[in-house]
């Protein structure tokens, strides 16, 4: 029986959310800085994960020099530094304008961005590239695996995903980035990590932030729900499970104070900026890829259970 993309993708982001929730220990609460919403409605709390993909989020100082420029459904996170501001994904296309109208509201300009990345090559993350290309001026740098979607904006023949995805504006200028490469802009020090699975070309980020004298280590952790197009099978690609298992390893070994995720709602990220959560939570990683791991195994029992296509 195929799985419905839909409904795995709700159930799978609201068990890595009540996950993210139940695993904080009594620690202190940090509150977000200072935002300016510039009169934006506050996303809806009992929203569907797959809802607001495009609708402006009231934008929002996480922590330090980090900033939520997305929409209700999809994450923009703005990092900015020194030299000028790095910003990762774009949502999708119908959102640049709300992440740019984000971006200036709190006191930024769409041309202080000097660098584009991104998590993984779908049309909910990187659908926006384009059009904030075109406002800040600004390379997309992403790993190989990524490199001719985002160029085609054409799914890539090798996801899991591939019959369920659409096409996306092609990006101009995509750059490839090294395996583990370090994204250094004045004083901005941002390290990729491999993490594919959800998609080839996921990449996960992590940084360190102060705000005064106190430092977090940030990890914007890609999508890692075992989602398929209902042919593809992960249990007859065992070298893609191979790489997804590593890529939870990794996760699970990530500097991670503050865990960010490119759907909000699989880390009750809004709640947890809105102060209603705990923001800060050292486990969150480890609890993140455990919870991965667990639907990702979980899938393959239930593909051999079927008989193969």
């Amino acid at each position: 029986m195929p799985y419905g993309r839909q409904g795995v993708l709700v159930a799978a982001m609201l068990a890595l959310a009540a996950c993210a929730s139940r695993s904080a220990p009594a620690l202190e609460r940090t509150a977000p800085g200072a935002t300016n919403d510039d009169g934006v409605p506050a996303c809806p709390a009992d929203a569907s994960p797959m809802d607001g993909w495009s609708d402006r989020a009231p934008p929002r100082r996480i922590f330090g020099n980090n900033y939520y420029v997305g929409t209700c459904g999809i994450a923009a996170i703005l990092v900015v530094g020194d030299a000028g501001a790095i910003l990762i994904d774009g949502a999708t296309d119908r959102a640049p304008a709300a992440i740019l109208a984000n971006i200036r509201a709190l006191g930024f300009a769409p041309r202080d961005i000097r660098r584009l990345l991104n998590t993984h090559e779908h049309m909910d993350h990187a659908g926006g590239l384009a059009g904030l290309q075109r406002a800040t001026g600004a390379p997309v740098l992403v790993r190989a695996p990524a490199v001719a979607t985002l160029r085609s904006g054409k799914p890539g023949q090798d996801d899991p995903q591939l019959g369920d995805l659409t096409g996306f504006p092609a990006v101009a200028d995509v750059r490839t980035l090294t395996e583990a490469e370090t994204v250094r802009l004045g004083d901005l020090v941002l390290q990729s990590h491999a993490t594919p699975g959800h998609a080839p070309g996921g990449t996960s980020w992590t940084w360190r932030s102060c705000e005064g004298t106190r430092c977090l280590d940030i990890a914007y952790v890609d999508s890692h729900t075992a989602l398929t197009d209902g042919h593809y099978r992960f249990a007859d690609h065992p070298g893609y499970v191979a790489a997804f298992e590593r890529s939870l390893d990794t996760v699970a070994g990530l500097p991670c104070d503050l865990l960010l995720t490119p759907h909000p709602a699989a880390s009750n990220l809004l709640a947890r900026l809105h102060g209603e959560a705990q923001l800060v939570d050292t486990g969150a990683c480890k609890a993140f890829s455990a919870n991965a791991r667990t639907n990702l195994r979980m899938r393959l029992a239930n593909e051999r259970k079927e008989p193969s296509r």
